[in-house]
């Protein structure tokens, strides 16, 4: 992953050296899958599961027994769709989309995608979103966007559509609010607080799911190093977005069975509720 930054700088080293992968389907090796039957717990791709009024079966489980009919659902409640890396390749899209405009279109139109706190308090809360789509540099768009995916399609489909690409844009604008507050005078740009969002709740996730988390935070521990050995890194849009992802994936992979969808949208929107207070607090403080 490549840090946020107000120019091009050196590669930022990461990888899926932890080989986080998702379980294949009982009946189909080498086929991945976030969803389990409720009855026997063995994990089942869209073609060997079968809808039922708690969860979703397996076909075996089914056989002397009826299942209602109901959506299935991953594993941390979401909808269970074919196309697990829908939402990611949009992002990448649309990173790459604005990425491109900067050859077709004067650059300093573009200068409005910067997060700039004076900015922002001037009326400009635009910035706060648009610079997490924005990036000048080959390399920093390069490597953002494989990191992203390299773990987006995974968290897609172990969360949903909505939830991953809500905790995505959160876990962004917390970056933008720590910078806001700490750094408002700087300029920044790039999509890794989100992505560093990712890495937090693919932690509280991964420890969910009984995984080893030695990997995973030998990655966030190599990436937050480079963050502040590299000069000119945004230091504050990393760790807000760290911290935020990291919260929001506590609430979604600890929410109770039952009211399971209330409690997890419920931890994002207070996670950006906070995000938003904080953000006027540093609003305040500007001079003037």
């Amino acid at each position: 992953m490549l840090p946020d930054q107000q120019g091009p700088v050196g590669p930022q080293p990461s990888s899926d050296s932890s080989g986080y992968r998702l379980p294949d389907c009982y009946r189909h090796p080498g086929r991945e899958t976030g969803v389990s039957c409720t009855r026997c717990e063995r994990p089942v791709c869209p073609e060997c599961r079968v809808s039922a009024s708690v969860g979703f079966h397996c076909r075996e489980c089914v056989q002397g027994g009826q299942a209602s009919v109901r959506a299935p659902r991953t594993e941390f409640g979401g909808r269970a769709v074919r196309d697990r890396a829908l939402v990611t390749k949009i992002l990448i899209g649309i990173n790459v989309v604005v990425w491109g405009l900067q050859y077709l279109i004067s650059s300093t139109a573009l200068d409005h995608l910067y997060m700039q706190g004076q900015l922002v308090g001037q009326g400009q809360w635009y910035r706060m979103i648009t610079s997490v789509f924005f990036h000048t540099a080959i390399l920093h768009i390069g490597m953002n966007m494989w990191s992203l995916w390299v773990i987006g399609p995974a968290l897609e489909q172990l969360l949903g559509r909505w939830r991953y690409l809500g905790l995505y844009l959160v876990s962004g604008l917390a970056g933008s609010a720590l910078q806001l507050i700490v750094a408002p005078d700087v300029w920044a740009l790039g999509a890794s607080g989100a992505i560093f969002g990712l890495l937090g709740a693919l932690v509280a996730l991964q420890r969910k799911r009984g995984y080893q988390l030695g990997p995973i935070l030998a990655i966030i521990f190599v990436n937050l190093l480079a963050t502040f050995a590299i000069p000119g890194i945004s230091w504050e849009a990393h760790v807000g977005g760290l911290v935020a992802g990291a919260v929001i994936g506590f609430g979604l992979a600890h929410a109770p069975e039952r009211n399971r969808a209330l409690v997890q949208w419920g931890t994002m929107a207070l996670t950006l509720g906070v995000v938003l207070v904080l953000s006027l607090i540093g609003v305040a403080q500007l001079p003037g």
